[in-house]
Protein backbone atom coordinates (compact mmCIF):
# COMPACT_ATOMS: atom_id res chain seq x y z
CA UNK A 1 0.00 0.00 0.00
CA UNK A 2 1.42 3.52 -1.15
CA UNK A 3 2.13 5.61 2.20
CA UNK A 4 0.43 8.26 1.23
CA UNK A 5 -2.59 6.04 1.77
CA UNK A 6 -1.79 4.51 4.51
CA UNK A 7 -1.21 7.69 6.06
CA UNK A 8 -4.86 8.86 4.93
CA UNK A 9 -6.58 5.47 6.33
CA UNK A 10 -4.62 6.25 9.62
CA UNK A 11 -5.43 10.09 10.05
CA UNK A 12 -9.21 9.23 8.82
CA UNK A 13 -10.14 5.80 10.74
CA UNK A 14 -7.80 4.37 12.79
CA UNK A 15 -7.14 7.18 14.84
CA UNK A 16 -11.16 7.89 15.52
CA UNK A 17 -11.28 4.45 16.06
CA UNK A 18 -8.73 4.21 18.66
CA UNK A 19 -9.22 7.70 20.40
CA UNK A 20 -12.70 6.35 20.63
CA UNK A 21 -14.26 6.21 24.60
CA UNK A 22 -17.03 4.43 25.84
CA UNK A 23 -17.90 7.61 28.06
CA UNK A 24 -18.62 9.23 24.55
CA UNK A 25 -21.29 7.03 24.00
CA UNK A 26 -24.29 8.65 26.50
CA UNK A 27 -23.70 12.20 24.48
CA UNK A 28 -23.84 10.45 21.05
CA UNK A 29 -27.09 8.85 21.66
CA UNK A 30 -28.86 12.15 22.41
CA UNK A 31 -27.09 13.73 19.52
CA UNK A 32 -28.31 10.07 17.35
CA UNK A 33 -31.95 11.06 18.60
CA UNK A 34 -31.66 14.21 16.89
CA UNK A 35 -30.47 12.76 13.90
CA UNK A 36 -33.82 10.51 13.55
CA UNK A 37 -35.90 13.68 14.33
CA UNK A 38 -35.68 13.22 10.24
CA UNK A 39 -38.06 10.44 10.04
CA UNK A 40 -41.08 12.49 10.18
CA UNK A 41 -39.35 15.22 7.52
CA UNK A 42 -40.71 13.68 4.66
CA UNK A 43 -44.70 12.75 6.11
CA UNK A 44 -44.38 16.36 7.46
CA UNK A 45 -43.97 18.36 4.05
CA UNK A 46 -46.77 15.78 2.46
CA UNK A 47 -49.12 16.33 5.26
CA UNK A 48 -48.49 19.90 4.94
CA UNK A 49 -49.27 19.92 1.13
CA UNK A 50 -52.22 17.87 1.07
CA UNK A 51 -54.08 18.37 4.41
CA UNK A 52 -53.54 22.27 5.23
CA UNK A 53 -53.68 25.07 2.95
CA UNK A 54 -51.21 27.29 4.56
CA UNK A 55 -48.82 29.22 1.56
CA UNK A 56 -45.26 29.23 0.84
CA UNK A 57 -44.54 32.77 2.76
CA UNK A 58 -46.58 31.35 6.10
CA UNK A 59 -44.46 28.53 6.43
CA UNK A 60 -41.36 30.43 6.41
CA UNK A 61 -42.53 32.32 8.66
CA UNK A 62 -43.33 29.61 11.03
CA UNK A 63 -40.08 28.21 10.60
CA UNK A 64 -38.66 31.48 11.94
CA UNK A 65 -40.58 30.94 15.46
CA UNK A 66 -40.10 27.31 15.15
CA UNK A 67 -35.95 28.45 15.33
CA UNK A 68 -36.16 30.53 18.31
CA UNK A 69 -35.96 28.11 20.80
CA UNK A 70 -32.60 27.48 20.01
CA UNK A 71 -32.27 30.58 21.04
CA UNK A 72 -32.72 29.79 24.60
CA UNK A 73 -29.94 27.49 24.98
CA UNK A 74 -28.21 30.53 26.70
CA UNK A 75 -30.01 30.39 29.95
CA UNK A 76 -30.63 26.64 29.49
CA UNK A 77 -26.50 26.36 28.97
CA UNK A 78 -26.36 27.93 32.08
CA UNK A 79 -28.39 26.29 34.16
CA UNK A 80 -26.68 22.66 32.99
CA UNK A 81 -23.63 24.14 34.35
CA UNK A 82 -25.42 25.55 38.01
CA UNK A 83 -27.55 22.10 37.88
CA UNK A 84 -24.74 19.91 36.72
CA UNK A 85 -25.57 16.60 38.65
CA UNK A 86 -29.42 17.03 37.91
CA UNK A 87 -28.46 17.99 34.11
CA UNK A 88 -30.44 14.38 32.86
CA UNK A 89 -33.86 15.97 34.38
CA UNK A 90 -33.84 18.34 31.23
CA UNK A 91 -33.20 15.80 28.96
CA UNK A 92 -36.26 13.97 30.30
CA UNK A 93 -38.06 17.32 29.61
CA UNK A 94 -37.58 17.60 26.29
CA UNK A 95 -38.21 14.12 25.84
CA UNK A 96 -41.75 15.05 26.78
CA UNK A 97 -42.30 17.48 24.85
CA UNK A 98 -40.78 16.10 21.38
CA UNK A 99 -43.44 13.25 22.69
CA UNK A 100 -46.10 15.89 22.82
CA UNK A 101 -45.53 17.44 19.25
CA UNK A 102 -45.49 14.04 17.80
CA UNK A 103 -48.56 12.73 19.13
CA UNK A 104 -50.36 16.18 18.10
CA UNK A 105 -49.75 15.01 14.74
CA UNK A 106 -50.47 11.57 15.22
CA UNK A 107 -54.15 13.20 15.84
CA UNK A 108 -54.11 15.51 13.53
CA UNK A 109 -54.17 13.04 10.84
CA UNK A 110 -56.57 10.71 12.28
CA UNK A 111 -58.84 12.26 14.80
CA UNK A 112 -59.20 15.71 12.64
CA UNK A 113 -62.05 16.50 13.21
CA UNK A 114 -62.13 16.53 16.36
CA UNK A 115 -59.55 18.27 17.09
CA UNK A 116 -60.72 20.79 15.26
CA UNK A 117 -63.35 21.29 17.08
CA UNK A 118 -61.43 22.08 20.35
CA UNK A 119 -58.98 24.23 17.98
CA UNK A 120 -58.18 25.13 14.17
CA UNK A 121 -56.14 22.55 12.39
CA UNK A 122 -53.31 25.09 11.59
CA UNK A 123 -53.45 26.23 15.75
CA UNK A 124 -52.92 22.66 16.60
CA UNK A 125 -49.97 21.89 14.26
CA UNK A 126 -48.00 25.65 14.82
CA UNK A 127 -48.15 24.15 18.67
CA UNK A 128 -46.48 20.92 17.07
CA UNK A 129 -44.29 22.75 15.06
CA UNK A 130 -42.75 24.87 18.20
CA UNK A 131 -42.87 21.99 21.22
CA UNK A 132 -40.74 19.74 18.74
CA UNK A 133 -37.69 22.38 18.64
CA UNK A 134 -38.27 23.29 22.15
CA UNK A 135 -37.84 19.91 23.34
CA UNK A 136 -34.42 19.37 20.86
CA UNK A 137 -32.74 22.46 22.40
CA UNK A 138 -33.37 21.32 25.62
CA UNK A 139 -31.69 17.91 24.93
CA UNK A 140 -29.01 19.68 22.80
CA UNK A 141 -27.76 22.20 25.63
CA UNK A 142 -27.00 18.88 27.69
CA UNK A 143 -25.57 16.68 25.13
CA UNK A 144 -23.33 19.69 24.25
CA UNK A 145 -22.31 19.50 27.92
CA UNK A 146 -22.19 15.96 28.00
CA UNK A 147 -19.48 15.88 25.05
CA UNK A 148 -17.11 18.18 27.20
CA UNK A 149 -17.76 15.92 30.22
CA UNK A 150 -17.12 12.67 28.00
CA UNK A 151 -13.43 13.76 27.04
CA UNK A 152 -11.98 12.19 30.63
CA UNK A 153 -9.33 14.65 32.18
CA UNK A 154 -7.73 11.67 34.13
CA UNK A 155 -6.58 8.03 33.72
CA UNK A 156 -7.54 5.21 35.75
CA UNK A 157 -4.23 5.65 37.69
CA UNK A 158 -5.30 9.26 38.42
CA UNK A 159 -2.58 10.95 36.11
CA UNK A 160 -3.88 14.33 33.88
CA UNK A 161 -4.28 14.01 30.43
CA UNK A 162 -1.74 15.98 28.40
CA UNK A 163 -3.18 18.92 26.55
CA UNK A 164 -2.70 17.72 22.97
CA UNK A 165 -4.17 14.34 23.83
CA UNK A 166 -7.39 16.20 25.41
CA UNK A 167 -7.16 18.10 22.33
CA UNK A 168 -7.62 15.36 19.90
CA UNK A 169 -9.69 13.28 21.87
CA UNK A 170 -12.22 16.83 22.11
CA UNK A 171 -11.66 16.83 17.83
CA UNK A 172 -12.80 13.28 17.78
CA UNK A 173 -16.04 13.55 20.35
CA UNK A 174 -17.55 16.37 18.45
CA UNK A 175 -16.56 14.68 14.50
CA UNK A 176 -18.87 11.51 16.28
CA UNK A 177 -21.16 13.90 17.31
CA UNK A 178 -21.82 14.69 13.95
CA UNK A 179 -21.61 11.44 12.51
CA UNK A 180 -24.32 10.28 15.21
CA UNK A 181 -26.43 12.87 13.97
CA UNK A 182 -25.33 11.75 10.13
CA UNK A 183 -26.29 8.13 10.82
CA UNK A 184 -29.53 8.82 12.88
CA UNK A 185 -30.51 10.62 8.89
CA UNK A 186 -29.15 7.45 7.15
CA UNK A 187 -31.23 4.96 9.39
CA UNK A 188 -34.47 6.93 9.11
CA UNK A 189 -33.64 7.91 5.16
CA UNK A 190 -33.69 3.85 4.98
CA UNK A 191 -37.23 3.40 7.19
CA UNK A 192 -38.96 6.18 5.37
CA UNK A 193 -38.00 3.96 1.86
CA UNK A 194 -39.71 1.58 3.56
CA UNK A 195 -42.80 2.75 4.68
CA UNK A 196 -43.18 4.99 1.93
CA UNK A 197 -43.23 1.76 -0.71
CA UNK A 198 -46.50 2.03 -3.30
CA UNK A 199 -47.61 4.88 -0.94
CA UNK A 200 -48.23 7.07 -4.58
CA UNK A 201 -51.10 4.47 -5.41
CA UNK A 202 -53.24 4.26 -2.22
CA UNK A 203 -56.75 6.10 -1.68
CA UNK A 204 -56.51 9.00 0.69
CA UNK A 205 -58.02 7.23 3.81
CA UNK A 206 -55.18 4.53 3.36
CA UNK A 207 -52.00 7.12 2.38
CA UNK A 208 -53.39 8.93 5.85
CA UNK A 209 -52.94 5.62 7.70
CA UNK A 210 -49.36 5.76 6.55
CA UNK A 211 -48.60 9.03 7.83
CA UNK A 212 -49.86 8.83 11.56
CA UNK A 213 -47.99 5.32 11.68
CA UNK A 214 -44.47 6.92 10.61
CA UNK A 215 -45.68 9.63 13.48
CA UNK A 216 -46.13 6.71 15.87
CA UNK A 217 -43.14 5.40 14.80
CA UNK A 218 -41.38 8.49 15.64
CA UNK A 219 -42.03 8.16 19.69
CA UNK A 220 -39.08 6.07 19.86
CA UNK A 221 -36.73 9.02 19.22
CA UNK A 222 -37.38 10.35 22.59
CA UNK A 223 -36.71 7.04 23.78
CA UNK A 224 -32.97 7.07 22.60
CA UNK A 225 -31.86 10.15 23.84
CA UNK A 226 -33.58 8.93 27.64
CA UNK A 227 -31.62 5.82 26.87
CA UNK A 228 -28.73 8.04 26.88
CA UNK A 229 -28.34 9.58 29.84
CA UNK A 230 -29.21 5.84 31.74
CA UNK A 231 -26.23 5.44 30.10
CA UNK A 232 -24.38 7.98 31.29
CA UNK A 233 -25.16 7.45 35.03
CA UNK A 234 -24.34 3.54 34.62
CA UNK A 235 -20.55 4.45 32.80
CA UNK A 236 -19.64 7.22 35.65
CA UNK A 237 -20.88 4.88 38.70
CA UNK A 238 -18.57 2.05 37.08
CA UNK A 239 -15.62 4.11 36.56
CA UNK A 240 -15.99 5.65 40.30
CA UNK A 241 -15.83 1.89 41.18
CA UNK A 242 -12.76 1.43 39.41
CA UNK A 243 -11.39 4.41 40.19
CA UNK A 244 -12.03 3.78 43.98
CA UNK A 245 -10.40 0.27 43.84
CA UNK A 246 -7.37 2.10 42.66
CA UNK A 247 -7.16 2.96 45.99
CA UNK A 248 -8.24 7.25 45.26
CA UNK A 249 -9.71 9.11 47.78
CA UNK A 250 -13.67 9.80 46.99
CA UNK A 251 -13.64 13.42 46.73
CA UNK A 252 -10.64 13.05 44.47
CA UNK A 253 -12.59 10.22 42.60
CA UNK A 254 -15.63 12.52 42.44
CA UNK A 255 -13.13 15.80 40.88
CA UNK A 256 -11.87 13.60 38.41
CA UNK A 257 -15.10 12.41 36.91
CA UNK A 258 -16.49 15.91 37.32
CA UNK A 259 -19.95 14.42 38.75
CA UNK A 260 -20.65 17.51 40.56
CA UNK A 261 -18.85 20.13 38.00
CA UNK A 262 -16.58 22.58 39.03
CA UNK A 263 -18.48 25.25 41.01
CA UNK A 264 -20.36 27.58 38.82
CA UNK A 265 -21.44 31.48 39.91
CA UNK A 266 -24.84 31.98 38.63
CA UNK A 267 -25.21 34.58 36.52
CA UNK A 268 -28.91 36.42 36.70
CA UNK A 269 -28.52 38.03 33.13
CA UNK A 270 -27.94 34.93 30.89
CA UNK A 271 -31.35 33.97 33.12
CA UNK A 272 -33.08 37.55 33.15
CA UNK A 273 -31.76 37.60 29.01
CA UNK A 274 -33.60 33.85 28.53
CA UNK A 275 -36.35 35.54 29.93
CA UNK A 276 -36.97 39.10 28.45
CA UNK A 277 -36.44 36.74 25.04
CA UNK A 278 -39.57 34.97 26.18
CA UNK A 279 -41.26 37.61 27.48
CA UNK A 280 -40.65 39.56 24.02
CA UNK A 281 -41.36 36.67 21.74
CA UNK A 282 -45.00 35.76 23.29
CA UNK A 283 -45.99 39.50 23.70
CA UNK A 284 -45.32 40.37 19.96
CA UNK A 285 -46.11 36.87 18.77
CA UNK A 286 -49.47 36.75 20.70
CA UNK A 287 -50.33 40.48 20.09
CA UNK A 288 -49.52 40.57 16.24
CA UNK A 289 -47.58 43.19 15.99
CA UNK A 290 -46.64 44.79 13.27
CA UNK A 291 -43.19 43.32 11.81
CA UNK A 292 -43.00 40.68 14.95
CA UNK A 293 -40.29 38.31 13.69
CA UNK A 294 -38.41 41.38 12.85
CA UNK A 295 -38.37 42.56 16.53
CA UNK A 296 -38.44 39.40 17.75
CA UNK A 297 -34.94 38.91 15.77
CA UNK A 298 -33.46 42.25 16.38
CA UNK A 299 -34.47 41.47 20.61
CA UNK A 300 -32.62 38.04 20.57
CA UNK A 301 -29.93 39.36 18.97
CA UNK A 302 -29.51 42.55 20.97
CA UNK A 303 -29.49 40.05 24.01
CA UNK A 304 -27.38 37.04 22.54
CA UNK A 305 -24.56 39.69 21.62
CA UNK A 306 -24.87 41.34 24.99
CA UNK A 307 -24.19 38.04 26.71
CA UNK A 308 -21.38 36.96 24.39
CA UNK A 309 -19.33 40.15 25.03
CA UNK A 310 -19.90 39.32 28.87
CA UNK A 311 -18.79 35.84 28.09
CA UNK A 312 -15.85 36.49 25.78
CA UNK A 313 -14.34 38.61 29.21
CA UNK A 314 -13.34 35.03 30.27
CA UNK A 315 -10.85 34.90 27.94
CA UNK A 316 -7.76 36.20 26.58
CA UNK A 317 -8.16 39.35 24.27
CA UNK A 318 -6.38 37.43 21.24
CA UNK A 319 -9.04 35.36 21.66
CA UNK A 320 -11.87 37.05 22.38
CA UNK A 321 -11.50 38.93 18.98
CA UNK A 322 -10.99 35.69 17.53
CA UNK A 323 -14.11 34.59 18.88
CA UNK A 324 -16.36 37.28 17.55
CA UNK A 325 -14.52 37.31 14.34
CA UNK A 326 -15.09 33.36 13.80
CA UNK A 327 -18.89 33.79 15.34
CA UNK A 328 -19.71 36.29 12.35
CA UNK A 329 -18.73 34.52 9.23
CA UNK A 330 -20.13 31.48 10.64
CA UNK A 331 -23.32 33.29 11.38
CA UNK A 332 -23.76 34.92 7.63
CA UNK A 333 -22.56 31.63 6.27
CA UNK A 334 -25.81 30.13 7.79
CA UNK A 335 -28.13 32.72 7.95
CA UNK A 336 -28.30 32.63 3.67
CA UNK A 337 -31.75 32.39 2.22
CA UNK A 338 -33.44 29.07 0.99
CA UNK A 339 -35.80 28.81 -1.86
CA UNK A 340 -38.60 27.55 0.53
CA UNK A 341 -41.32 24.76 0.63
CA UNK A 342 -42.42 26.32 -3.17
CA UNK A 343 -38.81 24.00 -4.35
CA UNK A 344 -40.15 21.22 -2.66
CA UNK A 345 -43.64 21.61 -4.09
CA UNK A 346 -42.56 22.08 -7.76
CA UNK A 347 -40.55 18.82 -7.44
CA UNK A 348 -43.38 16.65 -6.20
CA UNK A 349 -46.31 18.33 -8.71
CA UNK A 350 -44.27 19.18 -11.74
CA UNK A 351 -40.88 16.96 -11.67
CA UNK A 352 -43.25 13.87 -10.04
CA UNK A 353 -40.75 13.15 -7.08
CA UNK A 354 -42.97 10.42 -4.85
CA UNK A 355 -42.56 10.19 -1.26
CA UNK A 356 -40.04 7.08 -1.88
CA UNK A 357 -37.81 8.81 -4.36
CA UNK A 358 -37.47 12.17 -1.79
CA UNK A 359 -36.37 9.37 0.85
CA UNK A 360 -33.75 8.02 -1.13
CA UNK A 361 -32.52 11.13 -1.57
CA UNK A 362 -32.71 11.39 1.77
CA UNK A 363 -30.68 8.50 2.32
CA UNK A 364 -27.95 9.45 -0.62
CA UNK A 365 -27.48 12.75 1.13
CA UNK A 366 -26.96 11.16 5.00
CA UNK A 367 -24.72 8.38 3.62
CA UNK A 368 -22.34 10.87 1.46
CA UNK A 369 -22.68 12.98 4.08
CA UNK A 370 -21.29 10.65 6.67
CA UNK A 371 -18.58 9.24 4.18
CA UNK A 372 -17.74 13.09 3.48
CA UNK A 373 -17.23 13.72 6.88
CA UNK A 374 -14.92 11.03 7.76
CA UNK A 375 -13.01 11.52 4.41
CA UNK A 376 -12.33 15.33 5.24
CA UNK A 377 -11.72 14.50 9.32
CA UNK A 378 -7.99 15.55 8.04
CA UNK A 379 -8.18 18.14 6.07
CA UNK A 380 -11.04 20.18 8.93
CA UNK A 381 -8.54 19.20 11.81
CA UNK A 382 -5.39 20.86 9.47
CA UNK A 383 -7.50 23.95 7.74
CA UNK A 384 -8.80 26.99 9.59
CA UNK A 385 -12.70 27.78 9.43
CA UNK A 386 -12.30 30.73 7.12
CA UNK A 387 -10.49 28.45 4.31
CA UNK A 388 -13.54 25.59 4.94
CA UNK A 389 -16.29 28.26 4.71
CA UNK A 390 -14.90 29.66 1.52
CA UNK A 391 -14.81 25.78 0.13
CA UNK A 392 -18.56 25.19 0.88
CA UNK A 393 -19.54 28.75 -0.13
CA UNK A 394 -17.99 28.04 -3.42
CA UNK A 395 -19.21 24.51 -3.53
CA UNK A 396 -22.92 25.95 -2.72
CA UNK A 397 -22.88 27.95 -5.40
CA UNK A 398 -21.91 25.35 -8.16
CA UNK A 399 -24.45 22.78 -6.89
CA UNK A 400 -27.36 25.49 -7.31
CA UNK A 401 -26.83 25.20 -10.80
CA UNK A 402 -28.25 21.58 -11.48
CA UNK A 403 -31.52 23.09 -9.42
CA UNK A 404 -31.63 25.97 -11.62
CA UNK A 405 -31.84 23.95 -14.43
CA UNK A 406 -34.32 21.30 -13.72
CA UNK A 407 -36.60 24.16 -13.09
CA UNK A 408 -35.87 25.93 -16.66
CA UNK A 409 -35.99 21.95 -17.72
CA UNK A 410 -32.69 20.90 -18.89
CA UNK A 411 -33.81 17.29 -18.41
CA UNK A 412 -35.85 17.38 -21.62
CA UNK A 413 -33.28 18.35 -23.13
CA UNK A 414 -30.87 15.85 -21.87
CA UNK A 415 -33.19 12.36 -21.47
CA UNK A 416 -33.84 12.38 -25.23
CA UNK A 417 -30.32 12.13 -25.78
CA UNK A 418 -29.26 9.97 -22.84
CA UNK A 419 -32.12 7.38 -24.09
CA UNK A 420 -33.96 8.62 -21.17
CA UNK A 421 -30.81 7.97 -18.28
CA UNK A 422 -30.49 11.73 -17.47
CA UNK A 423 -34.15 12.52 -16.47
CA UNK A 424 -34.64 14.84 -13.83
CA UNK A 425 -34.39 11.85 -10.79
CA UNK A 426 -31.09 11.11 -12.36
CA UNK A 427 -29.89 14.75 -12.04
CA UNK A 428 -31.31 14.89 -8.77
CA UNK A 429 -29.54 12.19 -7.36
CA UNK A 430 -25.86 13.48 -8.73
CA UNK A 431 -26.91 16.66 -7.64
CA UNK A 432 -27.40 15.43 -4.12
CA UNK A 433 -24.86 13.24 -4.46
CA UNK A 434 -22.07 15.80 -4.85
CA UNK A 435 -23.50 18.34 -2.43
CA UNK A 436 -24.52 16.05 0.52
CA UNK A 437 -20.75 15.86 2.29
CA UNK A 438 -20.40 19.44 2.16
CA UNK A 439 -23.30 20.23 4.58
CA UNK A 440 -22.14 19.57 8.32
CA UNK A 441 -18.85 19.85 7.75
CA UNK A 442 -18.86 23.86 8.23
CA UNK A 443 -19.72 23.05 12.11
CA UNK A 444 -17.34 20.78 13.00
CA UNK A 445 -14.10 22.90 13.14
CA UNK A 446 -16.42 25.78 15.25
CA UNK A 447 -17.58 22.86 17.92
CA UNK A 448 -14.40 21.78 18.44
CA UNK A 449 -12.96 25.46 18.61
CA UNK A 450 -15.44 25.75 21.81
CA UNK A 451 -14.66 22.56 23.52
CA UNK A 452 -11.28 23.48 23.31
CA UNK A 453 -11.37 27.14 25.03
CA UNK A 454 -14.39 26.59 26.55
CA UNK A 455 -13.63 27.54 30.52
CA UNK A 456 -13.83 25.02 32.71
CA UNK A 457 -16.75 25.88 35.20
CA UNK A 458 -18.51 27.38 31.92
CA UNK A 459 -18.61 24.66 29.58
CA UNK A 460 -22.17 24.30 28.91
CA UNK A 461 -22.88 28.04 29.29
CA UNK A 462 -19.72 28.50 26.65
CA UNK A 463 -21.48 26.22 23.90
CA UNK A 464 -24.87 27.59 24.58
CA UNK A 465 -24.29 31.08 23.65
CA UNK A 466 -22.34 30.47 20.86
CA UNK A 467 -24.80 28.39 19.85
CA UNK A 468 -27.46 30.85 20.22
CA UNK A 469 -25.50 33.39 17.94
CA UNK A 470 -25.05 30.96 15.14
CA UNK A 471 -28.56 29.46 15.34
CA UNK A 472 -29.81 32.59 15.10
CA UNK A 473 -28.35 32.79 11.87
CA UNK A 474 -30.70 30.01 11.00
CA UNK A 475 -33.62 32.78 12.04
CA UNK A 476 -32.39 35.56 10.12
CA UNK A 477 -32.23 32.33 6.59
CA UNK A 478 -36.13 32.14 7.68
CA UNK A 479 -36.93 35.81 8.04
CA UNK A 480 -34.98 36.17 4.13
CA UNK A 481 -36.39 33.09 2.92
CA UNK A 482 -40.11 34.46 3.73
CA UNK A 483 -39.51 38.11 2.49
CA UNK A 484 -37.60 36.33 -0.75
CA UNK A 485 -40.84 34.20 -0.65
CA UNK A 486 -43.46 37.07 -0.83
CA UNK A 487 -41.39 39.02 -3.99
CA UNK A 488 -41.50 35.54 -5.83
CA UNK A 489 -44.60 34.19 -4.45
CA UNK A 490 -44.94 30.42 -5.36
CA UNK A 491 -48.43 28.36 -4.87
CA UNK A 492 -48.68 24.87 -5.23
CA UNK A 493 -52.88 23.46 -6.25
CA UNK A 494 -54.56 23.20 -3.44
CA UNK A 495 -58.21 21.44 -3.46
CA UNK A 496 -61.14 21.57 -1.42
CA UNK A 497 -61.25 18.60 0.48
CA UNK A 498 -65.18 17.42 0.00
CA UNK A 499 -65.51 18.93 -3.32
CA UNK A 500 -62.38 18.31 -4.83
CA UNK A 501 -62.44 22.03 -6.45
CA UNK A 502 -59.37 24.04 -7.08
CA UNK A 503 -59.08 26.65 -4.45
CA UNK A 504 -55.78 27.81 -4.88
CA UNK A 505 -54.06 27.29 -8.61
CA UNK A 506 -50.64 26.06 -9.52
CA UNK A 507 -48.08 28.61 -9.91
CA UNK A 508 -44.37 28.12 -10.28
CA UNK A 509 -43.44 31.13 -12.75
CA UNK A 510 -41.57 32.88 -10.11
CA UNK A 511 -39.49 29.79 -9.30
CA UNK A 512 -36.98 30.05 -11.25
CA UNK A 513 -36.21 34.24 -10.32
CA UNK A 514 -36.44 32.40 -6.35
CA UNK A 515 -33.68 29.88 -7.23
CA UNK A 516 -31.18 32.16 -9.18
CA UNK A 517 -31.84 34.75 -6.26
CA UNK A 518 -31.11 32.61 -3.32
CA UNK A 519 -27.91 30.97 -5.01
CA UNK A 520 -26.30 34.73 -6.12
CA UNK A 521 -26.83 35.78 -2.33
CA UNK A 522 -25.71 32.45 -0.58
CA UNK A 523 -22.16 32.89 -2.99
CA UNK A 524 -22.21 36.60 -2.48
CA UNK A 525 -22.43 37.43 1.23
CA UNK A 526 -20.47 34.88 3.24
CA UNK A 527 -17.38 35.67 1.06
CA UNK A 528 -17.90 39.22 1.56
CA UNK A 529 -18.07 39.19 5.36
CA UNK A 530 -14.56 36.68 5.09
CA UNK A 531 -13.44 39.67 3.44
CA UNK A 532 -14.25 42.26 6.28
CA UNK A 533 -13.72 40.17 9.01
CA UNK A 534 -10.02 38.70 7.90
CA UNK A 535 -9.21 42.48 7.52
CA UNK A 536 -10.25 43.42 10.64
CA UNK A 537 -8.67 43.12 14.24
CA UNK A 538 -11.96 39.72 14.67
CA UNK A 539 -9.48 38.00 11.93
CA UNK A 540 -9.57 33.98 13.18
CA UNK A 541 -6.84 31.83 11.82
CA UNK A 542 -8.06 29.03 13.79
Amino acid sequence: MPTWLTTWYEETFSELIHQFRWSFLPPLMVYFAAGISGLTAIVGAFVVKEYLGLSAAYLAGLAFWAGLPWALKMPLGHLVDVIWRWKALLVYLGAALIAASLLIMFCLIEYRDQMAAIMPVASWFVISALLAPAGYVIQDAVADAMSVEAVPRHRLDGTEIDEATAKQLHTTMQTLGRIALITGSVGVALLNIVMFEGVETLSTEAKADVYANIYLTALFIPLVSVSGVILAAFLNARRRRRLLAEGHDPAAVDEMLNLDGEKTTVNPWYFIGGAGFVALSLAVGIGEVPYAQEIVFAGSMAIVITLMTQLARELPPGKAYALFGTAIIVFIFRAVPLPGPGATWFTIDVLKFDQQFLSVLSLIASVLTLAGMLVLRPYMARKSIVDIVILLTIAAGILSLPNIALYYGVHEVTAPLTWGVVDARFIAIIDTAVESPLGQIAMIPMLTWIAKNAPSHLKATFFAVMASFTNLALSASSLLTRYLNEIFIVTREVKNRETGVIEVPADYSMLGYLLITVALIGVAAPLIAIFVVQRSRLRTTD
